[in-house]
Order: structure tokens, then C-alpha cells, then sequence
């Protein structure tokens, strides 16, 4: 499977963030399989003339399908508090998305409960109360109007499988190019949803950092 080179967006001894492009997994199924996290490595290795095994933590994930921020710890001691900040849900996830032009989806907060289904490969929504069905937040910032689709801003406050493709979808806004959750529209590499930015602490400097990905190059004959 083709996809383009990851950029690097930032860089120190204790993180490495990059641009993750779309048809990239997060982490390969086995040692050694084209993933964002093997690429890191390879990066670090080479960068630094590193011998043998070099440390990536992986601290979050988005799917191969979606483009955008991609955090790595370079220390175990970074990995442990960075995980701790995506559990208790201190950091700030912002997407952007493009939905087809007809949906119309109020600013706000959209709660679901969502959860797994075998049968069909895929997550739905359940009713409260569901056996193995998560609650999934997120907040729609704002909406834009585009030639051919609307663009959107949003929030992600817990971070379940597919959330967002799947709170969209079920509001019959599904992201351009994702078939797996009923989109009609054409769109090529991947999906059009994008981690536009991620805010988060320091594990060490216990500054606040933010990052932001640069749209993706497929975007550009929508906006």
C-alpha cells in the first residue's frame, strides 16, 4: 500500500510529533510492517546514527485512513505521562472534516453510545446502557460552506474507535471517501478527516505545547 512521507512537525529529546499521511496505520501488526511508528524509528535511527533498537512510545493513534498529528514519546518516562494526559483527557484534539453539502449539523456537543460490531466490522450506535457500548463526545466548533461540501471543525473529548466517522455518519453527514460508514462521494488517499491540532503538556518542560498539521494536499480542490 502506497502513502506519502510523514513530515515531521516537531522534535526534541523526549517527543516526536509528525503529519501522519493518509493509508498509514499508527502500528503495524507485526515488527517491522510499514507503520507510522516503524517509520519514526527508521527516522531516529538514521537521524541520529543510533545503533540497534531505538525507543517509540506510542502515546495515541488515529486510523490509517485519517491524516494529521501524530504524537510519539522518545522516553519511557515521556510515554507513561503523556498516556496519563490522553486517559484523563487534558489535551485538546481538534479535527477538520468534509462532509457533503446537504447535512446540516448544529455547533455543539454530540453524545452517542457506541460500540463494537463483529458481524458487521464495524462500530454503530447502541442505546445507553448497551452491554460493551462507550459514551463518545465530541463538540462541533464550527461550520464552513465550500463550492461542493462543508467543512468542518470539531473537537474530540473521548477518543473511541472511529467516533467521529461514526457520530457524523449517523447524522447523515458521513466524511467524504468513507465507504465503511456509508459515504457516496469520491475522495482519494484515505478519508477527508485530518488532526488538525493537539495541545498538550510537557512530560519534562511542563510547558504547553501545541501542534498544528498543515491540510492535506487532497483538500485543496475543496477548498
Amino acid at each position: 500500500m502506497k502513502y506519502a512521507t510523514p513530515l515531521v512537525l516537531y522534535e526534541d529529546n523526549h517527543l516526536l510529533a509528525i503529519s501522519k499521511p493518509a493509508l498509514l496505520a499508527t502500528m503495524g501488526a507485526q515488527e517491522g510492517e510499514p507503520s507510522a511508528a516503524q517509520w519514526a524509528k527508521d527516522y531516529l535511527k538514521r537521524t541520529y546514527n543510533k545503533p540497534g533498537n531505538v525507543y517509540v512510545g506510542i502515546v495515541s493513534r488515529i486510523d490509517a485512513h485519517v491524516t494529521g498529528v501524530l504524537l510519539f514519546a522518545r522516553t519511557s518516562k515521556a510515554a507513561s505521562r503523556l498516556s496519563e494526559q490522553f486517559r484523563d483527557r487534558s489535551t485538546v484534539k481538534e479535527y477538520a472534516a468534509l462532509i457533503p453539502t446537504g447535512p446540516k449539523i448544529r455547533n455543539g456537543e454530540l453524545v452517542d453510545w457506541i460500540r463494537k460490531e463483529d458481524r458487521l466490522h464495524r462500530m454503530v450506535i447502541s442505546e445507553e446502557g448497551t452491554a460493551n457500548a462507550d459514551r463518545a463526545e465530541m463538540e462541533i466548533l464550527e461550520q464552513q460552506r465550500l463550492r461542493n461540501c462543508q467543512l468542518l471543525s470539531l473537537r474530540l473529548i473521548t477518543g473511541r474507535k472511529h467516533q467521529i466517522r461514526l457520530q457524523l455518519a449517523s447524522r447523515g453527514a458521513a466524511i467524504l471517501g468513507d465507504k465503511k460508514y456509508g459515504s457516496t462521494d469520491r475522495y482519494s488517499p484515505g478519508i477527508a478527516l485530518h488532526a488538525r491540532r493537539l495541545v498538550f503538556t510537557h512530560p519534562t518542560l511542563k510547558t504547553m505545547v501545541t501542534i498544528e498539521a498543515p491540510l492535506p494536499e487532497a483538500w485543496q480542490a475543496y477548498l
